[in-house]
């Protein structure tokens, strides 16, 4: 079985100072067998990854719309953010990866798709974040277990790491998998496990945003 903590990010996001090998050593410190590193608007990260770790890693991004954040999987190239979410939608298509919504209806996350545009999103979704340990109110999960109810969507865990300490807080429980359409299925039969983080863990992603910011990153 696979220990998935299917979000996290590394220094290569602009909110997190996280060095790869960091990622590697927590972990396997804390039993994570298997990564989607979803960076905000570049894959590199994930790429190198792929190629340092001893584990699986899924090559992941979350990409910036007007709408919030939509996640792809299994990519093979960056695609850019602040695209429509429409073209976003295409490009993960166009490299065969899968589409999953990351931290809906997060009330405290200006990332976060609300409103009446999820519906509309989710219909094209293969995957939906039920469990987001950086959410900060359960009834913000709920409504996220609801929508993957009402759509038929693939339920999936991460713990949105910045941090070494946040890694494997909120991961997915699941059987090994060979590919792309493997994981779907393997997903599917998963058991959503973790707890959420400290609200506190927001406010390293905030110094590492001005840090970033400061030094030109």
């Amino acid at each position: 079985m696979l220990k998935a903590d299917l979000h996290i990010h590394s220094q290569y996001s602009m909110d997190s100072n996280m060095p790869l090998e960091k990622i590697i050593e927590r972990c396997q410190k804390v039993g994570v067998n298997c990564v989607a590193l979803c960076d905000h608007g570049t894959a590199e990260g994930a790429l190198k990854l792929q190629k340092m770790a001893p584990f699986k890693v899924i090559v992941a991004e979350e990409i910036l719309t007007p709408h919030g954040e939509i996640m792809g999987l299994f990519l093979k190239e960056t695609i850019p953010s602040r695209i429509a979410v429409e073209e976003a939608i295409a490009r993960i298509r166009a490299q065969g990866g899968l589409i999953c919504i990351p931290h809906p209806f997060d009330s405290f996350r200006h990332s976060a798709i609300k409103g009446p545009i999820i519906e509309e999103i989710a219909d094209q979704a293969d995957i939906v974040e039920v469990l987001n340990a950086r959410a900060i109110l359960k009834r913000d999960l709920a409504k996220a277990e609801a929508l993957a109810a009402r759509h038929g969507l693939v339920r999936s865990a991460g713990s949105d790491a910045h941090i070494p300490s946040e890694i494997g807080n909120a991961y997915v429980e699941m059987p090994e998998f060979k590919g792309r359409d493997d994981f779907l299925e393997a997903l599917k039969k998963g058991k959503i496990c973790g707890h959420r983080s400290s609200p506190f863990t927001h406010f390293a992603s905030l110094g590492n945003r001005i840090r970033n910011k400061l030094s030109g990153k």
